[in-house]
C-alpha cells in the first residue's frame, strides 16, 4: 500500500525518456511502453532516486495550479497505478 509515508523509486527494470514534456517508460522485462503527461513526467522525474511522496506532492503542489487534497490524490492515484505496473518500487 502506499501513503504519504511511503518512500518511493523507479524501478531498475525500466529505462525512460522525455519527448515534448512527456515521459516515455519502457519496461525491459515486458516489452511495455508507458507514456506520462507533463505532470506525471514531472513526478517520473522525481521518484529516479527514493523520495518519500508527501515530498513528491509537496513539489508539484508549488510547481503547479493545483490544490493539495487533488494533488495528494492524483499523485498517490499515479503511483498505484506505475506500482501495479512494477513499474517503481516501495523503498525501505
Amino acid at each position: 500500500m502506499i501513503d504519504e509515508s511511503s518512500v518511493v523509486v523507479a524501478a531498475d527494470h525500466q529505462t525512460s525518456t522525455e519527448v515534448d514534456g512527456e515521459s516515455v517508460i519502457l519496461d525491459l522485462e515486458e516489452g511495455i511502453y508507458y507514456g506520462l503527461n507533463p505532470m506525471g513526467a514531472r513526478i517520473w522525474s522525481k521518484i529516479q532516486e527514493p523520495t518519500a511522496v508527501e515530498e513528491i506532492t509537496g513539489a508539484i503542489t508549488a510547481e503547479y495550479d493545483v490544490g493539495a487534497e487533488r494533488c495528494r490524490e492524483d499523485v498517490l492515484s499515479l503511483l498505484r497505478d506505475l506500482k501495479e505496473n512494477e513499474l517503481i518500487e516501495i523503498a525501505e
